[in-house]
């Protein structure tokens, strides 16, 4: 990525307080935690795809939120591992439509094995139907969020004076 700018900072700083704004917003009508969970903040995990300043930011933010979390600490480093680890998978992608895909296939994976772990109380015989169901589940939240609403931010944001000013040229040639 090269230098990090005081824009680059701007930005993921941003990134962080939005993501961690709607996850609270979110667990106030119980859908930013559980097994059926629908974090509209994770809409976010697109941003990447155009700014790949923005993996710091989501990962600070998914940290916030998750201290919140039911599922306590192993939520908190899991759970933003998964983020993580999606954000910078999704700034490596090159397909604007592949770019929701890193973080509904982690947080299918991780966040699945979290709650399973919780529920099935360790790993007894229930953990992997849990996972399977959990991750199932989580997967399908994290699918309507980042494919109807981040896509949606991946074809306004360019869109947008401010924003296409500071896309990178080879981002905005993938759109």
């Amino acid at each position: 990525m090269g230098k990090f700018s005081t824009k680059d900072l701007t930005l993921a700083a941003m990134v962080a307080a939005l993501y961690a704004v709607m996850g609270y917003f979110g667990n106030v009508f119980g859908l930013t935690f559980g097994p059926v969970q629908f974090r509209f903040a994770e809409a976010l995990t697109v941003l990447p795809f155009l700014f790949p300043s923005t993996v710091s930011g989501l990962f600070v933010g998914c940290v916030i939120v998750n201290l919140l979390s039911p599922y306590g600490p192993l939520d908190i480093v899991v759970g933003s591992a998964a983020t993580l680890i999606a954000a910078v998978w999704t700034s490596r992608v090159r397909n604007k439509w592949l770019a929701p895909l890193p973080p509904v296939i982690c947080n299918t994976a991780l966040v699945g094995f979290t709650i399973a772990l919780a529920e099935a109380n360790g790993f007894t015989a229930a953990f992997p139907m849990a996972w399977l169901v959990n991750g199932l589940s989580v997967g399908i939240g994290e699918l309507g969020v980042c494919y109807a609403l981040g896509m949606l931010l991946l074809g306004l944001m360019p869109r947008v004076g401010y924003f296409r000013s500071i896309i990178p040229e080879k981002r905005l040639s993938a759109l």
